[in-house]
């Protein structure tokens, strides 16, 4: 019997192959799973309507990361931060702050998992943090630390 793996099957095959595997294995044992199901015509259409539209979604999301990527070329972000009489910070600037300071000064929305910070930053001045926008897209912001 042919069947459509709806799910990555160790030893079998990965999601979305089409296989051919003995009837009673997959009558038994994938399809009540919901592992697999028959390679009918109608399944193999809905399949690659599925794909189809996980690559014009990628295919989106790229586009995307290509223009946040463009918007950060120029931006200047400041964020304020307090530091004792040696001028070293209370703390370290955070992602989330970059984040944040970034949503509130120029509208563009990057998750702070995508930003990497080599260093922490611990003190007053200028620093390029890397962003990582996905799709093997990246930017620079450059950050500017002040005294608030």
């Amino acid at each position: 019997m042919k069947v459509i793996f709806l799910q990555d099957v160790k030893g079998q095959g990965k999601k979305g192959e089409m296989k051919e595997v003995s009837d009673g294995y997959a009558r038994n044992y994938l399809m009540p799973r919901n592992l697999a199901t028959q390679a009918t015509a109608d399944n193999l259409n809905a399949l690659k309507i599925k794909e189809k539209a996980a690559a014009a979604k990628a295919a989106r999301e790229k586009a995307q990361a290509g223009e946040n990527a463009k918007k950060l070329e120029g931006v200047q972000v400041m964020i304020r931060a307090k530091a004792g009489s040696s001028g070293k910070l209370f703390g370290a600037v955070t992602s989330q702050e970059i984040a944040d300071a970034l949503r509130e000064q120029y509208g563009i929305d990057i998750e702070k998992n995508k930003i990497v910070q080599g260093d922490p930053i611990k003190q007053y001045g200028a620093y390029t943090v890397k962003v990582k926008l996905g799709y093997e897209v990246s930017g620079t912001v450059n950050l500017l630390v002040v005294e608030g």
